[in-house]
C-alpha cells in the first residue's frame, strides 16, 4: 500500500493528476470502454447513494413526488424552444437506426440501412421537452396545479474534453421539473430548491458556497433566470454545484400548454426545472481531500467509524473481536455506520493506509495491550491526530468526534475560500490577481459585450451576481461604464 500512496501525485505538483490519482487509488471511479463514459465503482457508489438518500429525503419534504420519463427524445421536440436547442445542440447524441446485422463479409455486424428511424431520437442532454411534452396530456386546469415531480435519472453531453465525476459524456443527476398557476409561484420555487442545495453543500458535503444569479449570458438555454451555487475548490477554481432555474412561460408556449385558472381564463403555465449531478462527488473530492488521500465529511461517508485489531495469535484476536463487536454494535445503535475489519489477508499497516486513502472519518484500533488497560487507539482522519481513550463510554465519544470532524472540515474550506476571496477595482489589478487563483468581485457593467471580453482575456467568467454581495454601485473595471453591483468572477471547471 505504501507504493500505491507514493504513486498519489501532490497538489502541490500537479493539481490534476493528484485529482485524477485519487478518483482511481481510492476506488471511486475509473474509466469505460466507452469514450468519455466512467464505470462508478462499489465504493464511489456508495456516496453517491448517500447523497441521494439525503437530497432524495429534502425533496420529498418539500412536497416533491419522484416520477421518470424516456431517455429518447423526438428530435423535432428539441427544436421547439429555440434558446434551449441552440444551448445543447452541439452535444446531443443521436440514434438514427434501430437494428444491426451481420456484416455480408463475415467481419463483424453493421447498421442496416433498411432499419433507419422515421425520426430520429436525441439521448436525452436535460429532460424540459419530453417532460413539457407529457404536462400537455396532465395539465387542464387551475385545479391541476403545481405540478412538483423529480426524477433520478441519466443523461448524455457529448463533452469533447471529460474528466471522472467532472465532466463526462453520461452523468448521474437528479432533474426537478415543476408547473405552476403564477409567475410569483414558479420564482419562489426556483428560489426554495436552490436554498435546499445550498443547506445540503454546507451541511452534508461540509462545503461552503456562494448564492447567487447567473448572467443572462451564463442562464441555462430556455430559462429566465438561473440560480447558481458556487464553491471553491483547493486550486481557486471554482465549481457550479447545483443550478434552479425560473423558465417563465418559454416550455410551456413550446408545447401549448394551457389550463383555465380560477378566473376561467386561459394562461400559459409557469415552469422551473432544477438539478445536481454527479458532479458533486468532484466537488466533494477537491474540497477536502489532502495528499493522503480522501477526507470525507462524516455526514456522507460510507464508513464512518473503523475499528481494526492488532493480534498475534488466535486467542487474541477472540477476544479483541468480542470487545470490537461489543462497541460497533453500539456505535451502530446511533445510527454510525462501522466496519470492523478482521480479516486476516492484509496487514494493519495496509489496513490503515487503505482507510486513510478512502477517507474515513475515525479508526479505533484495539489490540491485546490495550485490552488489558481498557483503552482504544483513536484517529481522526481530518487532522490524522491520534490518541489513546479509555473504551468505557467511548461510543458518545466518537459520536461527538463525529460532529467535530463535521463542522473542522467545513470551517477549513470556509477559511480557504475567505482567505482567497478579493475584491478589485482596476482591470490591470484583475488581469494580475485572476492568475493566483480564487474568487474576486468585481463592478461589471451588465453588458454581455464586456461579460465576454473578460471571458476571452482572462479566461474568468461571472460566476454569479452575489445574492448577500455588496449592493454599493460603482464603475465596471474594463469600460468604467455604471455598475450596479459588484459580482463575482473566478476561473471554473
Amino acid at each position: 500500500m505504501a507504493i500505491e500512496l507514493k504513486e498519489l501525485t501532490k497538489r502541490s505538483e500537479n493539481y490534476s493528476q493528484w485529482y485524477n490519482d485519487l478518483v482511481v487509488k481510492a476506488d471511486l471511479a475509473e474509466q469505460s470502454p466507452v469514450r468519455g463514459c466512467m464505470v462508478i465503482k462499489p465504493y464511489g457508489y456508495a456516496i453517491w447513494e448517500k447523497m441521494q438518500h439525503i437530497l432524495d429525503s429534502k425533496f420529498k419534504e418539500t412536497g416533491h413526488v419522484n416520477a421518470y420519463f424516456p431517455l429518447l427524445i423526438p428530435k423535432s421536440y428539441l427544436s421547439r424552444e429555440a434558446e434551449h436547442v441552440e444551448g445543447f445542440a452541439k452535444e446531443c447524441a443521436i440514434v438514427t437506426h434501430y437494428r444491426l446485422k451481420n456484416a455480408p463479409d463475415g467481419s463483424g455486424v453493421v447498421v442496416d440501412p433498411e432499419a433507419k428511424l422515421e425520426e430520429e431520437l436525441i439521448i436525452r442532454p436535460t429532460s424540459e421537452t419530453i417532460i413539457w411534452s407529457t404536462y400537455k396530456n396532465w395539465i387542464q386546469s387551475y385545479r391541476d396545479l403545481p405540478i412538483l415531480c423529480n426524477q433520478w435519472a441519466n443523461v448524455m453531453r457529448w463533452e469533447m474534453r471529460t474528466r471522472l465525476f467532472l465532466r463526462t459524456a453520461e452523468f448521474l443527476w437528479q432533474e426537478g421539473h415543476t408547473a405552476h398557476a403564477t409567475m410569483e409561484e414558479a420564482q419562489a420555487e426556483a428560489k426554495r430548491m436552490l436554498e435546499v442545495y445550498a443547506d445540503f453543500a454546507e451541511n452534508y458535503m461540509a462545503m461552503p458556497v456562494v448564492k447567487g444569479v447567473k448572467s443572462a449570458n451564463e442562464r441555462f438555454a430556455g430559462a429566465l433566470d438561473t440560480y447558481t451555487i458556487e464553491a471553491m475548490m483547493q486550486d481557486g477554481k471554482a465549481l457550479q454545484s447545483g443550478t434552479s432555474h425560473f423558465l417563465g412561460q418559454n416550455f410551456a408556449k413550446a408545447f401549448n400548454v394551457q389550463f383555465v385558472d380560477k378566473n376561467n381564463k386561459l394562461d400559459y403555465v409557469w415552469a422551473t426545472s432544477w438539478g445536481v449531478s454527479t458532479r458533486l462527488m468532484g466537488a466533494l473530492i477537491m474540497s477536502h481531500s489532502d495528499d493522503n488521500g480522501l477526507v470525507l465529511p462524516p455526514h456522507l461517508a460510507p464508513i464512518q467509524v473503523v475499528i481494526i485489531p492488532i493480534y498475534k495469535n488466535d486467542e487474541q484476536l477472540a477476544k479483541i473481536s468480542e470487545r470490537a463487536n461489543a462497541i460497533a454494535a453500539g456505535l451502530r445503535a446511533k445510527g454510525i455506520s462501522v466496519k470492523y475489519d478482521d480479516a486476516d489477508n492484509r496487514r494493519p499497516g495496509f489496513k490503515f493506509a487503505d482507510y486513510e486513502l478512502k477517507g474515513v472519518p475515525v479508526r479505533l484500533v484495539i489490540g491485546a495491550r490495550d485490552l488489558e488497560n481498557n483503552e482504544i487507539e483513536v484517529m481522526r482522519r481530518d487532522t490524522l491526530e491520534k490518541g489513546n481513550r479509555p473504551m468505557d463510554g467511548i461510543e458518545d465519544y466518537v459520536a461527538n468526534l463525529l460532529e467535530d470532524i463535521q463542522r473542522n472540515i467545513y470551517a477549513k474550506a470556509k477559511k480557504y475560500r475567505d482567505e482567497h476571496t478579493i475584491t478589485v477595482d482596476s482591470y490591470d489589478e484583475f488581469k494580475e490577481k485572476i492568475e493566483e487563483g480564487g474568487f474576486i468581485l468585481a463592478h461589471w457593467d451588465g453588458t454581455t459585450e464586456t461579460e465576454l471580453r473578460i471571458k476571452e482575456e482572462t479566461k474568468a467568467t461571472i460566476r454569479c451576481i452575489p445574492f448577500d454581495g455588496d449592493p454599493t454601485p460603482g464603475k465596471c473595471m474594463v469600460t468604467g461604464k455604471p455598475s450596479a453591483r459588484r459580482v463575482l468572477f473566478a476561473r471554473a471547471y
